[in-house]
This record gives structure tokens, sequence and C-alpha cells, in this order.
């Protein structure tokens, strides 16, 4: 079984290598300043975060072509099924473009998921898969696993600046400028329907909205449980601190290491994002707890 993804997904790194098992990721594209960056592979978080600091420009982002996909899949296909997982399509086509490129390779046996979602809570189902790979478990029972894992999981985040945002086109340009004239920081969450954006809440300053996260995770989750957690920014030290300080004050964390966003996520929210992945222990499949 071979699995595929693409690199609006975050994870630990190394987690695969220590699995055993390896993930193929075709790589989303970042336009800035002129120039075309494959994020992960031209460009790395750090040096894209720092890059931002040094330009007034604003970053552009694109798919993967069905041709990217093609070649890989025609690559993958005599070594067995193909188990391609991708960023929510409420949020991208690349999903499409990976289905498309399947029409163009009819040997390969190209079986797709939707995570509905995006970041770390994409990585953990990504990563469940492998982990579902080395157990030897049949497609349907991966499938299944990596369902459970989606249904367990959420995401939340919330950011300083919504320019990049709304640049991006992910939300409306109006509602975008009114919450900044406002100075209105969003609760962001993704919806598990349709995988799209969807309003949490909202607060007037930073510092606020990251006490507003907890809030939302004590909606999600009853407080004394123990919690799955994995905090993603992108380049904000003090904001992941701070969240930390309030989840262990609430919960028996199970903390992953922290991640840095890939930069083609960080194109459509800038610096200072802090966002965090997590699930009720109670309701994650074991074979791909860390």
């Amino acid at each position: 079984m071979n699995i595929v993804t693409d690199s609006g997904m975050d994870i630990t790194p190394g987690v695969f290598e220590a699995i055993g098992v390896q993930v193929h990721a075709v790589p989303l594209k970042i336009e800035l300043d002129g120039k075309t960056y494959r994020s992960g592979e031209d460009i790395q978080p750090d040096e894209f975060y720092e890059l931002l600091t040094t330009t007034d420009s604003l970053p552009v982002t694109s798919l993967p072509s069905p041709g990217d996909f093609a070649e890989l899949y025609r690559r993958l296909a005599p070594s067995g099924p193909i188990l391609s997982i991708h960023i929510s399509s409420g949020l991208s086509n690349t999903l499409q473009s990976a289905k498309t490129a399947a029409q163009m390779v009819p040997e390969a046996d190209v079986h797709f998921i939707d995570t509905l979602t995006l970041s770390g809570a994409q990585g953990w189902q990504v990563e469940a898969a492998a982990r579902g790979v080395k157990a030897g478990l049949s497609l349907q029972k991966i499938e299944e696993l990596v369902a459970k894992v989606r249904a367990a999981t959420e995401t939340i985040y919330t950011l300083p600046d919504l320019k990049y945002l709304i640049h991006g086109g992910r939300i409306s340009h109006m509602k975008g400028l009114l919450a900044n004239i406002l100075r209105i920081k969003p609760l962001i969450g993704v919806s598990k329907s349709d995988g799209k954006y969807y309003d949490r809440g909202k607060s007037p300053t930073f510092k606020r909205a990251l006490e507003g996260l907890v809030n939302v995770i004590k909606k999600d989750v009853p407080e004394g449980s123990d919690l799955r957690i994995q905090i993603g920014s992108t380049v904000n030290p003090d904001g992941v601190e701070r969240i930390r300080e309030l989840l262990n004050q609430s919960y028996i964390c199970h903390w992953l290491p922290d991640s840095t966003v890939a930069p083609v996520l960080g194109a459509h929210t800038g610096r200072g994002l802090v966002g965090a992945f997590y699930a009720n222990m109670k309701l994650f499949p074991e074979i791909s707890a860390a």
C-alpha cells in the first residue's frame, strides 16, 4: 500500500521514518515577489516566515497540477494500491486535481480520502493511515481508522492580522475589512461536514482570543479529560506558551511536539497565528496514538 498526501499537511519530523512507512507528499506552490516555491521543498517554514518580514508583497498559492500527481501515481502503480489523502476539498481543489490525475493513469489503483481539514489535523489522519499500513490492515480497515481519527479531531485557530486571509479569499473581503476596522480577532474552526472554515467566536484583543481558543476546546472536550493536543503556529512562541499554560490547568494533556505551520498554509494567515489540533483521548483510536 502506497500513501500519497500534499504539503497542506503538518507532521512532526521523523514520524513516518519511525513508523517505517514512506509517505509521498506532493507540494502546493507559493508565488512571492516574482518567485515560485514548492512548499516544504524549495522553501521551509522558518525561511518563509522570515521572508514575510522583508517584503510588502502578499503571497499567492496554487495547486499541484494533475500532471504532478499523475507522474507520482504512474511511478507507484506497479507496487500496489495507492491511498491518496488530501487537504480539505472545502478549502482547496487539490483533491480534485489528484482525481483528475488518476483518470490519466488507468493502471494505478488510486483510492481517495478527503480529510476535511488541514495542517496538523490532516497530519494525524495521514499518520493513522501509515500506522495502519505498518500493522498490515486492509484498505477498508485503514479507511475506517482514518475516519475515526477525523471524527475525533478538532481544529481551532486565531490570528492577529486578517489581511492574508482576505487576500487569499478565505474570508469575504467586506467581512474581513470590518473585522480589521473593529480590531476583532476571530476564532476559526474547520467544519467536519463540508471542510470549510467557520466562526467559533470573536475577541476584542489577541490576548483574549487565546483565552477564547481554550474556552472553545472546553466546549468540545470536558475539563479534566485526557486530551491529545498539538499546537501549531506561525512564529508566535509567546502565544504557544500561553495556550500550553491554560490547557495544562484544565486537562491531562498528552502533548505532541509543537509544529510550525506549512508555508503554503501560512501564506493565507501571515505571522502570529496560534492554533490547536485536539481530541478527547477516549474517542481517539489507539493505533494512531502517540
